[in-house]
């Protein structure tokens, strides 16, 4: 039996014990918002502890996390250190967006049905953790001799940016990897992804009596007149087409809106944010330059109405480093192996952490469990789920990198 078949086989007999791990991270709520995320950063540390994997619990200050709209973070770093040679880390995110309505399952009890395990961060991207867990322990149970290290950096703010996760871990200097992967799907290698600028604009009118409402301005019809303006512009992005394969066009999205005081009052405020997705060949302060424009020529045309227009997430779109070859080339190696098909190398309309290590100028890609598609996942949807067999081959794959990224 080769090492890599000692890989396998030490992940098949592992495998159940790697279920419970997943369930027991999927049972601790990690709702972001409010993102109270320090309990499950605690209770993770704990079973990461039992493994024979100490993780260092790295608060963030509270001023730092609140000003970032969150309540409490606590980053992992779980350090392997196998000797001189370059350091892998493995970065997935514990924290979720609220499960919302519409489950047929307990969207924090781990429960399995037909071979997949459902609830929120069961695909995206809790069960990662326990990926890149397990595959270090697969690794070490080999007793090779090995060179370089591994870093597991589990974090918390992913859903918000990054800005008090990886980043602040980058800019404490308590990670500095050589490579990285972090929590992706199972059956493509990720090596760029879309941007996001998320905006918030709140229009201004003037309250009144809803029975004399010429006495007043009514900032939700000046909303509806913005919001026309910029539904518009996705009939333009459509024209603007990527030339990175998976990735298409520019696309606008808004996803929250709220005003007014009551069904009898003309609404005086109405707050709505905005998420836009820039494709990698986008220039970041243009497009917010355009928006901004847009949103006040649309604002101009109704007489009494003001706008004040906030950011609140910029992301940047991930551009391959040339150094993240060796990492694309493994993956899609022992992928195709294990899974029995090619496993392509391309992009994604998401935005993830992994651009933060490579504005830093590390090479990385994105690489984990899970399906074909997001939608299969019902990521940010009701009835998230993860297919098991997908779970138990992606941490093979990991392993098998790893193996061949540290001898």
């Amino acid at each position: 039996m080769n090492h890599y078949e000692q890989l396998d086989a030490w992940i098949d007999a592992h495998f159940d014990e790697q279920v419970r791990f997943l369930q027991a991270l999927i049972q601790v709520p990690t709702d972001t918002p409010p993102g109270n995320n320090a309990p499950h950063a605690e209770r993770a540390a704990q079973l990461l502890d039992a493994m024979g994997l100490h993780a260092e619990q790295h608060p963030v200050p509270a001023e730092l996390v609140h000003a970032e709209g969150l309540q409490s973070i606590t980053n992992l770093v779980v350090r392997r250190n196998y000797g001189p040679g370059r350091t892998v880390a493995l970065n997935a995110h514990g924290d979720v967006v609220p499960p919302g309505e519409g489950w047929s399952h307990d969207p924090y009890g781990g429960e399995i049905e037909d071979g997949k395990i459902y609830g929120r961060a069961s695909a995206v991207s809790k069960c990662d953790f326990s990926t890149y867990a397990f595959a270090v322990r697969a690794l070490e149970s080999l007793k090779a001799p090995l060179q370089g290290g591994v870093e597991l950096l589990f974090t918390y703010d992913e859903e918000f940016g990054g800005e008090v996760g990886p980043a602040w871990l980058l800019k404490n200097k308590l990670t500095r990897p050589d490579l990285m992967i972090a929590a992706g799907f199972s059956y493509q290698v990720v090596t760029a992804h879309n941007g996001c600028l998320q905006m918030e604009v709140t229009v201004h009118g003037k309250m009144a009596h809803a029975a004399i409402p010429d006495s007043g301005v009514d900032a939700l019809k000046g909303a509806v007149h913005i919001l026309n303006a910029l539904y518009a512009q996705n009939t333009l992005y459509k024209g603007i087409c990527s030339q990175v394969e998976g990735i298409t066009h520019p696309y606008l999205n808004v996803g929250l809106i709220e005003g007014g005081t009551n069904t009898n009052v003309i609404p005086g405020r109405v707050t709505f944010k905005l998420d836009r997705r820039m494709i990698p060949e986008e220039n970041p302060t243009e497009v917010e330059a355009t928006l901004r424009q847009v949103i006040a020529d649309a604002a101009a045309q109704c007489k009494g109405i003001s706008v004040d227009v906030k950011r609140i997430l910029l992301a940047r779109a991930l551009q391959p480093l040339p150094g993240n070859q060796p990492l694309v080339q493994a993956l899609q190696r022992h992928g195709q192996a294990v899974f029995g098909e090619p496993i392509p190398a391309l992009g994604t309309p998401l935005y993830t952490d992994v651009r933060l290590f490579c504005e830093a100028g590390i090479p990385g890609v994105i690489y984990g469990a899970g399906p074909r598609t997001v939608l299969e996942s019902h990521a940010k949807r009701a009835d998230e789920r993860l297919d098991l067999q997908d779970l138990r081959r992606a941490t093979k794959v990991i392993a098998r990198t790893l193996l061949d990224l540290l001898t």
